[in-house]
């Protein structure tokens, strides 16, 4: 249980940086809270942003005020991108728990169900349901969302705050997460024999790696791999085949560390915002890593919106240098500290 919630706390701070505010900010509010006159401000402001499907739009503070908007069906399209559609359940199965009213479990099952329906036969999900037929549709490990989508169904057949759903749904959830940990170990990309880590997105039926945006190539990710690796240390029994998936990507993450440089910002009165994004030396800057790998190679990659591979920061054009994370310290807390002690608990 314990690196169940270690879990939760890292996937929370990481997708704080999707939206500034929302549903999550309120999660932690004491019992008296939820059935106070706020709680339900904001509940109803949820509710009227919940689509016909189930789900909650992204990059919209579903919290703030309520939805104006006059056509739900083209306006409302639901997502499990940037944080969109868990954070607004839980908010409601704590109105739920507070209050006892209907209108609450029945907006939650809705949008229980939207996630559970989503959910493709070969255990992952798209970043929406129903999916497109674009890069959408591929299994979306993206910005940690499906990892997202599997705390959460955990999180509702191990949470007294769900007693309200019943078993047979209970059941249902469980398999979900039990599937989708089975995709994920199928996802993991080897070369050569070995086990590495994971691409951004992979095709929804056969697994292999696939490009999302024209600039996020088909590679192994150095930054959407490290949610996986910790959704798999917190399995309270893991089996010989997620150790063995866990070691694999911490020998990739370890063999994949660019050391001695650092990225920077500096003044550029050429540049259009007066600035730049900089790669620079730096013999006493922590490890980095890229959020793209070359698979064959292990060569860091970057692109413009043109979809060609580059291997330098300095290679790529202003606008995509400058307005995507390319680089990071992502893993740095997983291997100097989470690994080490999720290894001593198998012993």
């Amino acid at each position: 249980m314990k690196s169940t919630i270690i879990f939760v706390v890292l996937l929370l701070a990481a997708g704080a940086a999707r939206a500034e505010h929302g549903a999550r900010d309120y999660l932690k509010k004491p019992a008296e809270w939820w059935a106070g006159d706020e709680a339900r401000t904001i509940a109803a402001n949820i509710l009227s942003w919940q689509s016909d499907l189930g789900g909650w739009p992204k990059n919209v503070d579903t919290t703030a005020e309520g939805y104006k908007g006059s056509d739900r069906a083209k306006d409302l399209k639901p997502t499990f991108d940037n944080g969109a559609t868990t954070d607004e359940l839980r908010f409601l199965a704590h109105m739920l728990k507070a209050t006892k009213e209907a209108k609450y479990k029945d907006a939650f099952l809705k949008g229980y169900e939207h996630i559970l329906v989503g959910q493709y036969p070969t255990g992952g999900w798209p970043q929406f349901y129903p999916p497109s037929k674009q890069y959408h549709r591929h299994i979306t490990f993206n910005d940690n969302a499906m990892a997202r989508l599997m705390e959460f169904l955990r999180e509702t057949y191990t949470s007294p705050l769900y007693a309200f759903i019943d078993e047979p749904q209970k059941v249902r959830a469980r398999k979900a997460f039990d599937d989708g940990v089975q995709c994920i170990l199928k996802c993991q990309i080897r070369v050569d024999g070995k086990l590495t880590a994971w691409c951004a997105q992979h095709d929804e039926k056969d697994y292999s790696p696939r490009i999302g945006r024209a600039y996020e190539l088909a590679t192994i990710s150095g930054s959407e791999s490290v949610a996986i690796v910790r959704l798999l240390m917190s399995l309270e029994k893991p089996t010989p085949e997620v150790v063995a998936a866990v070691d694999g990507a911490v020998a990739w993450f370890n063999a994949a560390a660019l050391k001695g440089i650092k990225v920077v910002v500096v003044e550029d009165k050429n540049a259009p915002k007066g600035q730049d994004k900089r790669v620079v030396e730096d013999p006493a800057a922590p490890l980095m890593w890229a959020r793209f790998y070359e698979i064959s190679t292990n060569r860091p990659i970057f692109c413009d919106r043109d979809g060609v591979a580059k291997h330098k920061l300095s290679d790529i054009g202003y606008e995509r240098r400058n307005g995507y994370a390319w680089l990071g310290t992502w893993p740095q807390s997983l291997l100097e500290t989470e690994y080490p002690v999720w290894k001593g608990s198998l012993r």
